[in-house]
């Protein structure tokens, strides 16, 4: 094939340990091995996809068999075994794809095949590629040959899933972990395949390659290449151009959506989002570009340190650091676990699109709510209310007007908002579990919790039998659900008070036993002296 026809993941493909690129300590280890005839058995690779695993299998096989040696390997002018082993079709360097080849007989095939010297090259290389995918049984019959090898074999493994392969056959290799290429190593490399390639790349849109690709070199290298085809004609390959092409948006407009969004603009949030989903990006992307700026805002004074990971020009710095210190962290954690939910929303979604306009504008109501509940806390402080008394709030440019009432010390808004419910005491969560319809909950809170202490954040209740044994995990769970917040429910050794249900009925007793005796009972047998009183009812007095 003609060199210039290649990809350019193939045309640039590192020949040589000088040639990979971040991950020099790898290298020079392997490199220092083999010159120093300490070769081991067998040598694993492990890391993301297109940081050069096979590729280091590769350079490790051609420094094994090289005609000029480790010192001299060849990089231009290959000798017949490098040459063979670029090409995949050296006689004594087998490459063999597990996921193709998963099972014990193909194992036990390359084992028979093992027990012949090499034919023409020094050793006799096994490399096998996303190794994790052979059979336990496949894995079980390399184990004896893997430890104790012929002088003239070596195994080479590549994997992107190291957990999955047996501990037993880990600890036989040589392990190398291949890190993510860091972004400027990256961003350099990128832009000296530009200049060979005689291409016109704006250093943004080369950026944004580099964030893309997640510091798989292999990735940047496909996308540069789709960029460069794409602008073939002498064009410059610009940011917004490579937005177009990639699927990504400008991250500036993300930050001014999240300007609008705190200050309840739901309008603008609603059109600024549109147009990046009129742009072609994906409701998922947007999302985890979401919490990309979610995690920037909370961890602002960190991210000036990196320096390198070119995520944030000065203006995006600038206003995310604006908007962070305006939020609290209880606030920003509370956005992660919302926009986690609604990414695990969207895949069951069939319009996910108008599932992520609302998760915006859900957001939009529960910052509202905190800001009034914050503000309704301060006021009672301020005024040494009774906790009992209802009150109203507003805030100021916010999307709404939200009157809060009180309901059996219950404050229920909505359920978008039910995180800011106040609990304060076993009433009000039984009627919160009625609320949400958790009737199993509800009943053994009426029925078989003896109340000993009830505080915000904390529930101790005595030891009762007929307590259903995952009552506390369940109640745990639901109040998490609920409050954002972690609930401590202990049993106590303490008697605690009577169940709900035994204190209605004790009650009912006593109303029943006081109106026997009541003079108007009296009167009633005295003109029907055979009437018998079944049941009682109280009144309600605020109807009398």
């Amino acid at each position: 094939m003609n060199q210039n026809s290649k990809v350019l993941a193939l045309k640039y493909r590192p020949q040589v340990f000088e040639d990979l690129i971040g991950q020099e300590v790898a290298a020079e280890t392997i490199f220092n091995s083999i010159k120093s005839k300490k070769l081991a058995n067998a040598y694993l690779f492990t890391g993301i996809r297109g940081i050069g695993k096979t590729t280091f299998a590769r350079i490790v096989a051609k420094s094994l068999n090289c005609k000029n040696g480790v010192d001299n390997l060849c990089k231009q002018n290959f000798c017949n075994h490098c040459e063979s082993i670029i090409n995949s079709n050296h006689i004594d360097v087998l490459e063999m794809d597990a996921a193709s080849k998963t099972g014990v007989d193909d194992v036990r095939d390359l084992i028979e095949f093992s027990r012949y010297r090499p034919t023409s090259a020094k050793y006799k290389i096994f490399i096998i590629d996303e190794v994790h995918m052979l059979s336990k049984q496949a894995f079980n019959a390399l184990l004896k040959t893997l430890e104790e090898p012929p002088e003239y074999l070596k195994f080479i493994f590549a994997t992107t899933e190291i957990k999955k392969i047996p501990i037993t056959v880990v600890s036989r290799c040589q392990r190398f972990d291949l890190s993510r290429v860091k972004s400027e190593k990256l961003f350099n490399f990128l832009k000296g395949i530009v200049a060979k390639e005689n291409g016109k790349v704006a250093e943004d849109a080369l950026r944004l390659i580099v964030k893309i690709s997640e510091g798989s070199v292999r990735d940047a290298l496909s996308l540069l290449d789709r960029g460069l085809i794409s602008y073939s004609n002498g064009e410059e390959l610009t940011l917004s151009k490579a937005q177009n092409i990639y699927g990504y948006f400008d991250k500036s407009s993300l930050i001014d959506l999240f300007e609008d969004l705190f200050q309840g603009k739901e309008d603008s949030v609603i059109n600024r989002y549109r147009k990046i989903f009129d742009a072609g990006v994906d409701p998922k992307v947007f999302l985890n570009d979401f919490l990309e700026i979610l995690y920037y805002i909370k961890n602002i004074s960190s991210i000036k340190l990196q320096g390198t990971n070119f995520s944030l020009n000065d203006d995006e710095f600038n206003k995310i650091n604006n908007i962070s210190n305006q939020l609290t962290t209880k606030d920003l954690l509370l956005f992660w676990h919302f926009t986690i939910n609604a990414i695990d929303e969207v895949e069951i979604v069939s319009n996910k699109n108008l599932s992520v306009e609302m998760f915006l504008i859900r957001l939009m109501h529960l910052k509202s709510f905190n800001k009034i509940d914050n503000e309704e806390n301060e006021k009672s402080k301020l005024a040494k209310k009774d906790d009992t008394s209802s009150s109203k709030g507003k805030i100021v440019e916010q999307i709404k007007n939200i009157t809060q009432e009180e309901k059996s010390n219950l404050k229920i808004k909505s359920d978008e908002t039910i995180n800011y419910l106040s609990l304060e005491n076993l009433e009000s969560l039984i009627q919160l579990c009625n609320f949400k319809k958790e009737i199993k909950l509800k009943y053994e809170l009426e029925n078989n919790v003896n109340l000993v202490s009830f505080s915000m954040g904390r529930i101790e209740i005595a030891f009762n039998e007929k307590l259903d044994k995952d009552f506390i995990k369940e109640l745990s769970t639901k109040l998490y659900d609920w409050t954002s917040k972690r609930w401590i429910i202990s049993l106590s050794k303490k008697e605690g008070q009577i169940s709900k249900k035994q204190e209605e009925k004790n009650k009912k007793i006593v109303l029943f036993n006081n109106t026997k005796k009541s003079h108007v009972y009296k009167k009633v047998l005295d003109f029907f002296p055979d009437a018998e009183l079944i049941d009682v009812q109280e009144r309600d007095k605020q109807n009398d």
